[in-house]
């Protein structure tokens, strides 16, 4: 019986051990903690994964608007890498003295678009179509919280139709949901992102904004001032200019920039 006790104690004590064991090989796999552009998210994911096969370093993301983000950020959210659709988000942080100084890449453009569904028959050879009576509801991101939604408020502004078509504009929480109403047919037309475009087979391009008429598409990725893991952070900013994500990005339809930025 003495002997069983003795048994019974070495083997608890074996599985406890085993247990520890198992609780501190978890430390050994670092997390980085990434905040991103909605438009980004099937991108991102992929290089997330390539970038911790590469250098053992799990990735978790928070996809939202960039002005959600934003907000997030000043409330105090654990973030060590914040990657915005426009630089409008990153000056706000900066002006805050919550952006690590020197740590901004411009790694991004993209391409603002006009879509409909596929099966549409709506016909679009200039833009001034939109105030038509063809078309009745148009789709874009709520222009104060959704950069694509900013770039597109510039390009009808531009284009002197902001006014003409303001009674027909839906708009949106992200460039995502923009891209749900003109895929699901809920609008007539809808302006998005290029990238979007390749999320949905039931929709079509009908028409690319020139640049001039918005300001340039930009994606900077910077590291937050509060990070406690601002090492790994400067490891996967630079992993974000190398040719393995160079090759997700533009597969996704991004264009790649040639040059960095700490504007």
């Amino acid at each position: 019986m003495h002997q069983n006790v003795k048994i019974f104690t070495f083997i608890a004590s074996m599985l406890i051990f085993a247990a520890l064991i198992g609780c501190g090989n978890t430390q050994k796999h670092p997390e980085l903690r990434v905040f991103g552009a909605m438009s980004l998210t099937d991108a991102l994911t992929e290089i997330g994964d390539q970038f911790t096969v590469k250098h053992g370093i799990k990735v978790s993301y928070n996809f939202a608007a960039s002005s959600t983000l934003q907000r997030q950020i000043e409330k105090g959210a654990s973030v060590d890498v914040f990657i915005s659709a426009s630089p409008q988000q990153v000056t706000a942080l900066e002006t805050h003295d919550m952006i690590e100084t020197g740590s901004r890449y411009d790694v991004l453009s993209n391409r603002l678009v006009l879509v409909s569904h596929k099966n549409s028959v709506i016909s679009v050879e200039t833009v001034d179509k939109l105030a038509d009576g063809a078309v009745s509801r148009i789709a874009i991101g709520q222009p104060e919280i959704v950069p694509a939604g900013t770039y597109a408020k510039e390009a009808l502004t531009h284009l002197g139709l902001w006014g003409k078509v303001l009674p027909k504009l839906v708009f949106g929480t992200d460039v995502r949901a923009t891209l749900a109403y003109v895929s699901a047919g809920n609008v007539d037309v809808a302006i998005v992102y290029q990238t979007d475009v390749k999320l949905s087979k039931n929709v079509k391009i009908l028409y690319e904004f020139p640049d001039k008429t918005h300001t340039l598409i930009v994606y900077p990725a910077v590291v937050l001032k509060g990070s406690n893991r601002k090492q790994l952070a400067q490891q996967f900013i630079p992993y974000l200019k190398t040719p393995r994500a160079t090759e997700i990005f533009e597969k996704h339809g991004f264009a790649c920039l040639t040059s960095d930025s700490t504007q």
